[in-house]
């Protein structure tokens, strides 16, 4: 599959930590999905940077990831994403939304946004997959398979034309499919339980979920292992229309 660029929307800003042990966020996702002979491109989305219309033809598909930002907000930069969205959407190029990405992404093809009835889900999730997609049975996927989860908001209303192809206990949209180019996951199949751990401690810090929550939920996350490789299956497969 050598030759081919894609491109990686990043949402949010990167903590010293993940910077200095991972290159960022960007260096999570090459290291998830690049493959030898790719060009990976990033655009500090959330910081204004947006790759322009004169060369996004030149792309075969775009991963946006998570942020701390609601996508149901209206912040400039959020509104930008939304308008570059649907253009990639008309144009048909491979769309990978994860988190954030995969809210966004509900949002600009005509879904509903908002907090969780739930509340926080933070930890490693057993979701379910579809058995009837062909998503899954092309690639030999299990039933269930564990990712890590860390998200207040959740899509509450799909898209038209879009098909839901996960699901957990908590949350009614873990996945959807639009179309064979959009795939929204919930979930962040690209973390680590390290980096898991370390954004934890961050969101302790700023007061965003309590001390008794986050031992909780670290207690939990040393239990579960997230099915990573089955994930990085998934994602570079779609993403590069290997299915």
């Amino acid at each position: 599959m050598g030759g081919k660029r894609f491109g990686i929307l990043l949402c949010a800003n990167d903590s010293d930590y993940v910077k200095k042990k991972y290159g960022g966020y960007y260096g999570v996702f090459v290291e998830m999905l690049a493959e030898e002979g790719e060009t990976w491109d990033v655009y500090r989305v959330a910081n204004g940077e947006l790759p322009s219309d004169d060369v996004i033809g030149l792309y075969d598909g775009f991963v946006i990831t998570g942020s701390c930002n609601d996508a149901y907000g209206n912040d400039i930069w959020i509104c930008n994403l939304l308008n570059l969205l649907q253009k990639l959407v008309a144009m048909k190029k491979q769309l990978l939304g994860i988190c954030f990405g995969h809210q966004i992404l509900g949002r600009a093809l005509g879904g509903k946004i908002g907090r969780a009835t739930t509340g926080w889900d933070i930890g490693v999730t057993k979701i379910h997959l579809s058995p009837s997609s062909k998503l899954f049975s092309s690639l030999n996927m299990p039933d269930f398979l564990s990712v890590i989860e860390c998200h207040r908001d959740e899509v509450w209303e799909l898209p038209p034309k879009a098909e839901v192809v996960a699901w957990s206990e908590n949350t009614g949209v873990e996945m959807f499919k639009y179309s064979d180019h959009v795939l929204g996951i919930q979930g962040h199949p690209e973390y680590t339980r390290d980096i898991l751990l370390h954004l934890v401690d961050r969101l302790q810090r700023c007061d965003f979920i309590l001390e008794s929550y986050a031992d909780k939920v670290k207690s939990r996350v040393d239990a579960s292992e997230p099915d990573r490789d089955a994930w990085k299956k998934l994602c570079t497969s779609f993403l590069k229309r290997k299915l």
